[in-house]
């Protein structure tokens, strides 16, 4: 499938903004999924062709973000997310998304809620309130489940649940968090090669611009305090709610 030049310039510079965005909060997908639809690509070929794309940005925030991050923590992690996100791939032409829609839906609003007053969430650490081993597993297949099926937030997921139940601060959970989203991107997109096809040229030229704009974020993330993490956070799981609702409504 061959698009206009012009499409192609327009989905370099949305992939350069989404790769910053999701290197901070994640996100992105809500950004590069409707340009993708609105360029004329077919949903399953636009999922499979955003795999591609997001997977430069993830990786590039998880290098950038090595040093600081606290591989001990989340290593199992890593394993329960790809097994959740293997489930969740091929899942997306078995279930039916709109039951999972409407419980992601719910979670999300919920999120939202508490994050709103809960004034200083995520401003320093604090004690877990799981073991790691619990939370790499539960939320591993979880959250690596819902990547591969739906995706749009996988970034505020998993922040937000690092920050309620391993007791991270809302920096240390965008940093730590990367190497788990890198892994439910690659294994999706294993998958769907594996099953399906992505539109190579779009989806490495997105991924370079994923390239620039994570790098951007990155380092924003690592050369502040992050205390605008919090306030992007909730205007990332704000759209994501409006864009959920929206496919559900209309669906």
């Amino acid at each position: 499938m061959e698009l206009e030049l012009s499409y192609y310039v327009i989905l370099f510079f949305v992939a350069i903004f989404a790769g910053c965005v999701d290197a901070i909060v994640g996100g992105g997908g809500l950004i590069t999924i409707p340009a993708l639809f609105a360029c004329g690509i077919p949903p399953h070929l636009a999922l499979a062709t955003n795999k591609l794309q997001s997977t430069f940005g993830s990786f590039t925030a998880v290098l950038a973000y090595r040093k600081s991050m606290q591989i001990e923590k989340i290593a199992l992690g890593i394993l329960f997310t790809a097994i959740g996100a293997i489930l969740g791939t091929y899942s997306v032409l078995l279930i039916n998304q709109d039951s999972v829609k409407i419980i992601v839906l719910i979670c999300l609003v919920l999120i939202f809620l508490y994050t709103i007053f809960k004034p200083n969430i995520g401003n320093t650490q604090h004690k877990a309130k799981m073991s790691t081993t619990s939370f790499q597993i539960i939320f591993g297949l979880l959250i690596g489940f819902y990547d591969g099926f739906l995706g749009p937030g996988t970034g505020s997921f998993w922040i937000f649940a690092c920050v309620i139940f391993l007791g991270f601060s809302m920096k240390n959970a965008s940093i730590n968090t990367k190497i788990l989203n890198f892994t439910s991107n690659i294994v999706a997109l294993a998958v769907f090669l594996y099953s399906y096809e992505v539109l190579w040229k779009v989806g490495i030229l997105m991924g370079i611009g994923q390239i620039l704009g994570a790098f951007v974020g990155s380092k924003l993330v690592l050369k502040t305090q992050g205390t605008f993490i919090k306030k992007l956070f909730l205007t990332m799981v704000a759209l994501t709610i409006a864009k959920v609702a929206y496919d559900y409504l209309i669906s």
